[in-house]
């Protein structure tokens, strides 16, 4: 039997809660955007906030607040089949108990671990690699994460730039995080593009390549050092490495006008 559900976390929760009620071990858990056809039979769980909430409040009472956090981050990873992997980690929670998070000999366990893990690793690399630009007051940039990072990314921001507006866009799942006025908010977009840099963007961006190329020891240059403690996939969102592109646009820029051409302008609006 293999599972169909809406692809949210409660949704999830629905699943383990049919998976119990019936006794039975799905061969599979599909969300909308990863269904394919299968020689099994189907069924579709449908997302009952009770349920749900039954399933939550019962993790950490029978496993302890460590299981539910590590629930929470298995479902942000990039893991293929990651929701079959937690309904049976849960099953195996409610028989075991706590200990469930020490059986790491456990195919399930250790697969999930290995998951999030990588999760925590690449949301930590994260928070030294962006690289924000500023458009109309606001610092907007964009990652291309393997993992759905923003919910673990959030808080380190929100408390980094706590006067700030700030907005990161993820490319891989098209979904943005917006912090604004002291609040948090991550919804989906069908489509975004980043605004092209003016031209204090520009000079702000030059400084900081000078700044990194200056303090560089050319004696001690070490690329394979650099890529394993700056993996190369980080590289395409980050100012020091997106030289041409800014010189690009610098060449297509039109030239900047003095005060007089503006006052003599047309009228805004």
């Amino acid at each position: 039997m293999v599972y169909q559900y809406d692809g949210s976390f409660d949704g999830l929760l629905c699943c383990v809660f049919e998976s119990v009620a019936r006794r039975e071990v799905p061969d599979g858990v599909c969300g909308p955007d990863r269904f394919q056809t299968t020689m099994f039979g189907t069924r579709t769980v449908e997302t009952n906030p009770a349920h749900a909430r039954r399933v939550l409040v019962s993790i950490p009472r029978k496993m302890g607040a460590e299981a539910l956090d590590f629930v929470r981050k298995a479902f942000l990873t990039c893991l293929p089949e990651k929701e079959k992997y937690i309904v049976l980690f849960l099953r195996m929670g409610y028989e075991y108990g706590p200990k469930v998070m020490r059986m790491l000999a456990d195919d399930v366990v250790n697969t999930l671990m290995k998951a999030v893990k990588h999760l925590t690793g690449e949301a930590h690399l994260l928070t030294g690699f962006i690289r924000f630009s500023i458009y109309d007051k606001a610092l907007v940039t964009q990652i291309t994460p393997k993992n759905y990072v923003l919910p673990i990314l959030a808080p380190h921001f929100r408390g980094r730039y706590p006067d700030e507006n700030f907005l990161i866009y993820d490319k891989t799942h098209g979904d943005v995080l917006v912090y604004e006025h002291g609040k948090t908010q991550i919804f989906s977009v069908e489509r975004f593009t980043m605004p092209d840099p003016d031209e204090e963007e520009l000079r702000f961006r030059a400084l900081w390549r000078m700044f990194y190329n200056t303090i560089a020891v050319p004696g001690r240059e070490n690329p394979r050092c650099r890529m394993t403690q700056m993996p190369k996939r980080y590289w395409e969102n980050m100012t020091e490495f997106a030289v041409d592109k800014d010189v690009l646009r610098r060449q297509a820029a039109p030239p900047a006008k003095s005060p007089l051409e503006i006052e003599r302008g047309l009228p805004e609006g």
